[in-house]
Parts: structure tokens; C-alpha cells; sequence
């Protein structure tokens, strides 16, 4: 490693947990060793991190308190005598759900409006958040990325602040915002990053936007590693950013709540983080399905404990891998996913060539409780639809607002027209879909 890298690690880092209190880097070494215990260690750590999280939740939580769940000795068995629950619960119940053990208050607040175009309000402790970005961290470190190295990242918070600013320029970052992708802004992006053997990360629809470009414009940029997420990394994705970049792009697999859920490293199967969630997959009917077969995700997060979010299904499908058709030779002693469904998604374009992503919106939505769920219908270049569904404190003031915030961000290219529906159809695989393109 770099003797910057050294810097950061031995003296940086820990300055700037006793400075700003975040444990990012003290949580991380702490992974690192936690992940690399065997298999059967690992399944004794989740079946206690499973056990004290039920516990918390019937003794410090209003809304299973309520419920009056009768628990046993095997956290497993107990866990099905808990409902499950999704993100109308998160919006009917939310202050029954938070721990009498912590004042709502100086709780962490997350809004976010997801790729499944509904929002969700979720409080984290302090804790919790450093643990979750040092799970990210070491995801990172899978993709080939060390603390010091170069990065070009995409994201939707582009108004950094003073500590965020402070971070790109210790961390190397050039950050860039994902609310619009111009040809313009792309070639500088990477022209940047040309010749710093950067790794690249973000939203697995701007790094393919990226990569398009890039293919389409014989602009040869090499990068040291990448990683994504946010979104589906589409098989059509991994393989032109893989060949357009000369990497082996990593993909992740979290949600908006604060669930991080699994990652790849070694294999092209993700390894699920088992100290931190336990995951379900379950038939319609509620009933788990057999390892191999597909059926919807439901989490337990196993760090929650100002909010528990207990049996949480998260929209999507997926399909753990038998244990029968473990690879011998895997890095970790993690259970794996055999394949993740996601939620489909495409990208919105204009006639200059500008692109939007799903994040592109729901950076702007979160922001708005009064829409419960939106859809993006795209039939040309010069307009979009916007289907939501409103709450009764809506009014057509929020409508206006939105539209002169995707005006910004698209340069004023698109006309954008507003349905109120009661009512947004999933896909044929049962999942909502947020961007709806039907240009070919």
C-alpha cells in the first residue's frame, strides 16, 4: 500500500473518529476480521445477533409489544411468529416501531424513495450507520479499491457540505451527480480519470451510461476496479462496462433502508452478510421456499435496533444457492445467493442525448411524503408521464415543485405531464417499476 494510504489509515482515520464521532474505520477492521472467521462461526454469530434483535423488539418496541409474541429458545423458529411487514407498514406504524429505549429526536433520519418508486422513513442510531458504511467500505475493498486511490463515483447528493467536501478531497473522490448525464460532462469524467488508474463506482446505470459513451466515442479509459449499486446491473451492463473499462465490475445489494445485504467478491455468485441480516425467501403464500428456487426477499436486520425491521419484504425476488452447488474453493464462509431478480429499470433520454436514471428521480421524490408511489412513462423524446399516488395532504403546489426540479436537471427538454392514479401495476414479475421507457 501507498504511503499515503498508511496516512489515512494510521493517523487520518482515527482523528477523525474522535473529531466527528463516526467509527467508519474502527467498524471496518472490525469486519474484516469478523468475515473472515469459518462458517460455523459465522452461524453462531447470526443466531445470537438474530436472537438479541427479537428479544429487543418484543421488550423495547410498541408495535411487537403489542403483538404479544411468546419466544422460545431457537431464534429461528421464532422469527415465523413475526408478520411480515412492508414499506405501508413503515408508513402506517412508524413511531410504534421505533425503540422506547431512544428518543425519536436524536435518532438519524433516512427518507428515501427506492427504486421501487414508494417511499420509506427508517431511523438509524449513529452506530448503525457507521457499521453500514464500513460494510460498504469493505465491499469496496472486494472491487479492488484501498483508502487513497482515486475515484470517480456517481451519486445523488451533489451539494456535498462542508464534511462531505472535506472527504472527497481526503478520499480522492471526484464525485458526480446523477441526476443528468451530458456527452459533455461524461467525456470530461473520464478524461479525468484516464490517467489516474481511478476506481470507478456508483449507480449501475451511470456507470453503463459511462461506459456507452465511452464505447460509442473509442474514448480508452482503464480503470483499477469498480463497483455498483442502487439499481439492477443488467447482464448487458456488466458485460460493456467489463470490456469498455478492462474490469470486472462488482455488484452489490442493499436497500434504501439501511439493509446491506450482499455483495460480490470471488464469485459471480453474492456472499450475503449473515452477522448483519438474515434473509427469507418466501412463496406468496408466506411459506419459505426450498434453497434454488425463486420466491420474494424478506430481511431481518440484524444491527436495528432504535428501529428493528423485522421480516421486511423489500419487493424483490430472488434465489439462495443449495449448499450442494457451493463452490470448494470460495474466500468466505457466507451463505450465497444464487441469483437476484431486482427490479427492472430503464433510462430516460431527450433529444440532445441526455440521460436520466432512476436516481434522477427519486433524489427528487424523498423529499416528498405526500406522494406514496410515482412510475415514469417515457413514449417519446420530448415528454415524459409521471404516474402517482398522493396522500390527502397533497396539493399541485408539490407538483410544480418537482417540475421545475426535473426541468433543471434536463435542461428544460422534457414537457412533463402529471397522472393522479389510484392504482400503479407491477411488472409481469410482480415487482413495481419506476422508469418505464418505451423508445427503442
Amino acid at each position: 500500500m501507498s504511503f499515503y494510504n498508511k496516512f489515512l489509515t494510521t493517523f487520518l482515520f482515527p482523528l477523525s473518529e474522535i473529531l466527528i464521532k463516526d467509527k467508519m474505520y474502527s467498524e471496518f477492521v472490525k469486519l474484516k476480521k469478523t468475515f473472515s472467521y469459518d462458517e460455523a462461526k459465522l452461524e453462531k454469530i447470526q443466531t445470537k445477533n438474530l436472537n438479541n434483535i427479537l428479544i429487543n423488539a418484543c421488550q423495547k418496541v410498541p408495535f411487537y409489544k403489542g403483538l404479544n409474541i411468546n419466544l422460545k429458545n431457537n431464534p429461528f423458529i421464532d422469527l415465523k411468529k413475526f408478520p411480515v411487514i412492508d414499506k405501508s407498514t413503515l408508513r402506517d406504524f412508524s413511531d410504534n416501531l421505533i425503540s422506547e429505549e431512544y428518543e425519536k429526536n436524536k435518532l438519524l433520519k433516512h427518507v428515501s424513495s427506492g427504486s421501487s418508486g414508494v417511499q420509506s422513513t427508517v431511523f438509524w442510531t449513529v452506530k448503525q450507520q457507521s457499521q453500514n458504511r464500513a460494510i460498504q467500505m469493505l465491499w469496496w475493498h472486494w472491487a479492488g479499491y484501498f483508502f487513497g486511490k482515486p475515484v470517480l463515483q456517481t451519486g445523488i447528493t451533489p451539494n456535498r457540505g462542508f464534511l462531505k467536501k472535506i472527504k472527497d478531497i481526503i478520499l480522492r473522490t471526484k464525485y458526480v451527480s446523477a441526476f443528468t448525464h451530458s456527452n459533455l460532462d461524461i467525456k470530461k469524467n473520464l478524461e479525468w480519470a484516464k490517467d489516474k488508474n481511478a476506481f470507478l463506482a456508483g449507480y449501475a446505470s451511470s456507470i453503463y451510461v459511462f461506459s456507452k459513451f465511452s464505447s460509442e466515442n473509442n474514448i480508452k479509459t482503464k480503470f483499477s476496479g469498480s463497483i455498483s449499486w442502487g439499481d439492477k446491473l443488467f447482464q448487458h451492463y456488466k458485460d460493456l462496462i467489463n470490456s469498455e473499462f478492462q474490469v470486472k465490475i462488482k455488484e452489490t445489494y442493499a436497500s434504501a433502508e439501511g439493509l446491506m445485504i450482499g455483495a460480490q467478491y470471488d464469485l459471480d455468485f453474492m456472499y450475503i452478510m449473515s452477522p448483519f441480516v438474515y434473509v427469507e425467501i418466501l412463496d406468496e403464500s408466506g411459506v419459505e421456499v426450498n434453497d434454488g428456487e425463486m420466491g420474494n426477499v424478506v430481511i431481518t436486520c440484524l444491527n436495528a435496533f432504535a428501529m428493528p425491521l423485522i421480516r421486511y419484504k423489500i419487493g424483490d425476488l430472488a434465489i439462495k444457492l443449495p449448499q450442494n452447488e457451493y463452490p470448494s474453493n470460495r474466500k468466505l464462509g457466507l451463505p450465497l445467493f444464487k441469483k437476484v431478480i431486482g427490479r427492472d429499470t430503464d433510462i430516460i433520454q431527450t433529444k440532445s442525448g441526455n440521460k436520466m436514471v432512476v436516481h434522477s428521480f427519486t433524489g427528487i421524490f424523498e423529499h416528498y411524503s405526500e406522494i406514496i408511489q410515482f412510475c415514469i412513462i417515457q413514449n417519446d423524446l420530448s415528454s415524459i408521464l409521471i404516474q402517482v399516488i398522493v396522500e390527502r395532504s397533497f396539493n399541485k403546489i408539490i407538483l410544480k415543485n418537482i417540475t421545475e426540479k426535473i426541468n433543471n436537471y434536463s435542461l428544460g427538454e422534457l414537457e412533463i405531464k402529471f397522472e393522479l392514479v389510484n392504482y400503479i401495476p407491477p411488472t409481469q414479475s410482480g415487482k413495481p417499476q419506476i422508469i418505464i421507457s418505451n423508445i427503442k
